[in-house]
């Protein structure tokens, strides 16, 4: 069984009511809340890949604001046999944000084998029980630690 490097990068995209948005997402029968972002690709960057993250997820432009964590602890991804290595950026969007903002987990438009759908929580009220994967639960630690 073949071990590599997954990169990965999320932004983490706070509004002016001091709430973050999350993804929560269903892929051939797994479900799974996380932050939105994703791997990176082959002659990629960080930031043009969060962008472009941004853009097919949310489709919306963001701008990076700054570096907020860089997985500093081992991960194996759940998925396959590499180790997950996560970097987070604070974002804010440059073009407006155009989806349904739902307020009920796994609330999905359609049907599918991949589905996503996003949510706004308060960071006052974020648990690291609101996100699936270890990375994004010590995320979620950081953020709160800050208030």
């Amino acid at each position: 069984m073949e071990e590599y490097f997954n990169v990965r990068v999320y932004g983490l995209l706070i509004n002016e009511n001091n709430e973050i948005l999350i993804s929560d997402e269903q892929e051939y029968g797994h479900r799974f809340i996380k932050f939105p972002g994703g791997g990176l690709e082959i002659g990629e960057g960080l930031i043009d890949g969060l962008k472009r993250e941004f853009v097919e997820e949310c489709e919306a432009e963001v701008e990076i604001i700054s570096h907020f964590y860089t997985t500093d602890f081992f991960v194996r991804s759940a998925f396959n046999n590499s180790q997950i290595i996560s970097v987070y950026y604070k974002v804010k969007n440059t073009t407006p944000l155009n989806f349904p903002i739902k307020t009920i987990a796994f609330d999905f438009d359609g049907e599918g084998d991949v589905l996503q759908a996003f949510r706004w929580v308060k960071i006052t009220d974020l648990t690291t029980d609101d996100v699936t994967f270890p990375t994004d639960k010590r995320v979620v630690e950081l953020l709160r630690a800050e208030l």
